[in-house]
């Protein structure tokens, strides 16, 4: 399939989304679609989808116009969209999910369940997946949640498949078998557009790219012809040199305590124990199913600890109770926005100001002007990118929603900042503004549990690092012990034992 999008238009009320935007890919190819958060990317593919119309443009297929596209135009153009955010219903097996409005029928309109079943079980083996296909999606965890989503695309033998940052809930593992199936379909014709901020996914997987930034088209070439500093020059506009985040920023680690966790269990953890002090970053990491991510939810009260205690500086935490948690100067920026973080239904400003209102507030009333300078705060600091506060908070892009997130928590000016993956999804220049934001908290003595498996990160923040395996604590290396070999040797089990 040859496909052209050509001088694509959309606008959204005052904000104009793509300007005049063209794109082209090649049969067989893997094409990277690069941009900050807000560049673009997902509205060209929501416009390619049939999601909505263009204002203006044209999109041409194998050198025919195709006019009014629809996502049912799209489907039988074989064109399959695997969105950021996973759109799985919970409540339905793996196969109902993949057949979900393309079922097969037979006589009197029945659903052809067997059939179902056996063609959705034949494309999870061959992915080696690992999932059988009458599991109940809900059973799943994130990652086969994604898996599933990507064998959707393939049930129907598409030829042309979007994937938006298809891997961010995949391990290094699962990642190289999405690449593997990716390989293997591009040598039959088929074309992937592929979305991701991970520079190193792009330079692995993908033939050509395309560069959008803030709506509008900037390059188009052979992957081979850029390397990492230049495509992030490409999309911020100007060189971009993470090795500087602590230039120019103090940050004195007090012997204080504000959180002592001691003999911690839960289900996918145990004896997990480790002082935090103001001023000072701890960053946890290991593979997934080490149990960093249920120590997180722990620590704030959303998992129920089987055993172990929680201190601050105002003594034993109640983690029954999360607003006494949060009342006690602890926050949490959690992982998977669209599921933990935002509440869709509400709009900007009110997911701007949920924890205050929560942890702070105590008057009756809610005063409107109060609440729009509260956020008009927020969006100074964190240079929000939008047209109204109470716009919802589901027109925001994806990396313009985590700021609203990161915002509602600096509102409380909570002593401890438990951060769970808070940069998944996000484009290099956002990352870089967390990277800075966390540097500066510590700086203003606050302390920061940062939980994340990519090592630039580690290395970028922190002053601690404990590694988990299998659930327990396999290492804490100090920050000149830290080495993305070492780290990758504690948390696959290859030495134990570096533990103070």
């Amino acid at each position: 399939m040859i496909l052209e999008m050509k001088n694509i238009v959309k606008t959204f009320g005052p904000v104009e989304a793509l300007k005049d935007v063209s794109f082209i890919t090649q049969p067989g190819e893997i094409h990277g679609l690069l941009g900050e958060n807000g560049a673009g990317k997902t509205t060209l593919m929501n416009v390619l989808a049939g999601t909505f119309p263009p204002d203006s443009g044209a999109i041409v297929i194998d050198g025919n116009v195709v006019g009014g596209m629809t996502p049912g135009k799209a489907n039988s153009l074989k064109i399959r969209f695997i969105h950021q955010e996973l759109n799985l219903c919970n409540d339905l097996s793996v196969y109902q999910n993949m057949f979900l409005g393309e079922e097969y029928a037979k006589h009197a309109w029945r659903v052809d369940k067997q059939r179902e079943v056996e063609h959705a079980q034949k494309v999870l083996d061959s992915m080696n997946s690992g999932i059988k296909a009458t599991t109940v999606v809900g059973e799943l965890d994130t990652a086969q949640k994604q898996m599933v989503e990507i064998a959707r695309a393939l049930l129907f033998s598409s030829e042309l498949i979007i994937m938006d940052e298809p891997t961010t809930a995949l391990n290094n593992r699962e990642i190289m078998k999405l690449f593997t199936i990716m390989e293997n379909l591009k040598k039959e014709g088929v074309t992937f557009i592929y979305i991701s901020h991970k520079m190193p996914e792009i330079f692995h997987i993908c033939d050509r790219y395309t560069v959008l930034r803030d709506g509008a088209f900037i390059q188009s070439g052979d992957i081979k012809d850029i390397d990492d500093h230049k495509a992030t020059e490409l999309l911020v506009g100007k060189r971009f040199v993470q090795a500087h985040i602590r230039d120019g920023i103090t940050s004195t680690i007090s012997d204080e305590v504000v959180l002592k966790a001691t003999a911690l269990q839960g289900k996918t953890f145990k004896d997990v124990s480790f002082s935090l002090h103001p001023g000072e970053i701890i960053v946890f990491t290991g593979l997934q199913g080490s149990g960093t991510d249920e120590l997180a939810t722990s620590l704030f009260g959303a998992t129920v600890l089987k055993k172990g205690n929680v201190e601050t500086s105002r003594g034993l935490l109640n983690l029954k109770d999360i607003r006494t948690v949060m009342r006690s100067g602890i926050a949490m920026i959690p992982r998977n926005r669209k599921e933990r973080g935002i509440l869709p239904d509400l709009n900007i400003r009110t997911n701007n100001s949920l924890a205050y209102l929560v942890a702070k507030h105590k008057s009756l009333l809610v005063s409107q002007k109060t609440e729009h300078a509260r956020f008009e705060r927020s969006r100074k600091r964190m240079n929000i990118r939008v047209g109204c506060d109470l716009n919802p908070i589901t027109s925001l892009s994806g990396g313009n929603q985590q700021k609203v997130i990161l915002s509602r928590w600096l509102e409380i000016d909570a002593d401890v900042y438990i951060m769970d993956n808070p940069t998944q999804g996000i484009d290099v220049g956002a990352k870089f503004a967390i990277y800075k934001l966390v540097v500066e908290l510590a700086a203003a003595g606050k302390a920061v549990l940062f939980f994340t498996s990519e090592y630039p990160e580690i290395q970028q923040l922190a002053d601690r690092c404990v590694v988990l395996y299998k659930g327990e604590i396999a290492a804490e290396l100090s920050r000149p012990e830290i080495s993305e070999i070492t780290i990758m040797e504690y948390s696959t089990g290859t030495h134990r034992g570096n533990l103070k």
